[in-house]
């Protein structure tokens, strides 16, 4: 099985390089299940409804999120109505949407989790505590092959994660930061990993921001309200291969286009 996982879409530069280049990509790569990290699609970060559907319509089956996820607000008009984009597990119960999704390939179950990283990020639940039981629950229903989208700023937080869930998934992949990192390898006990996968917006900006406003704010240290840069974009993830039989993981490739 062949895994494509594209890094944070970031404005309408992303959204469009993303429409443009996943049916391609998929196709290039073989790939069986396309998920995409969503979480900073609309303006002033989130993703709308019709952003979640251009997503899904361009090829991805699953759309994750992070951080950002409650800063549009119409996202609570469908996520719950919606199998195929998911919320931080980390979230108490009661909130909306859901942690983790299935995607039923007929052959293969693909089980595709999103969790919160705590350091610098957030005060929720820790992902250590929380994806114990998870595991345990797909393992109950056979699912084998269980993809991680690991939202975190810290590195060390990212990598201890990973190394504590080796060999009883198939990937930890790290969003975030926005800066694909080179350490993609596979865990000795056949987990993917990657720090980050990086970003899908624009090239000449500061993390998908109008280059001068994060200087702006660097130099006045007076907080600014950033705006998504304009212009030429690049697309970053990788690609997963996957073992049909165990859900471990055979190769890592990442990608920027």
């Amino acid at each position: 099985m062949n895994i494509l996982f594209v890094g944070d879409i970031t404005g309408s530069a992303g959204l469009e390089k993303a429409r443009q280049e996943l049916g391609r990509l998929r196709r290039q790569y073989k790939a069986d299940v396309v998920i995409v990290n969503g979480e900073n699609a609309a303006e002033r970060n989130g993703i709308t409804e019709k952003q979640f559907r251009d997503l899904r319509f361009a090829g991805a089956d699953v759309v994750t999120l992070g951080n950002h996820a409650w800063a549009n607000s119409e996202i609570y008009q469908f996520i719950d109505q919606e199998d195929a984009i998911i919320r931080p597990l980390n979230y108490p119960e009661g909130t909306a949407g859901k942690g983790y999704t299935i995607v039923d390939l007929g052959r293969v179950q693909l089980a595709v989790v999103n969790l919160l990283g705590n350091v610098y990020v957030s005060t929720l639940p820790s992902p250590f505590t929380m994806i114990d039981a998870v595991l345990q629950d797909l393992k109950q229903q056979n699912v084998r092959h269980i993809i991680i989208d690991f939202h975190g700023e810290a590195t060390s937080e990212k990598m201890a994660f990973a190394n504590y869930v080796d060999g009883r998934v198939s990937a930890v992949l790290g969003t975030h930061t926005h800066v694909q990192t080179a350490d993609g390898r596979i865990l000795p006990k056949g987990t993917a990993y990657i720090s980050d996968v990086g970003m899908t917006g624009v090239v000449d900006s500061v993390l998908g921001v109008k280059t001068e406003l994060a200087i702006q704010q660097f130099m006045t240290q007076i907080p600014v309200r950033f705006q998504h840069a304009e212009g030429k974009a690049q697309l970053c993830g990788v690609v997963v291969e996957l073992d049909d039989k165990t859900g471990k993981a055979t190769a890592i490739t990442p990608l920027q286009v």
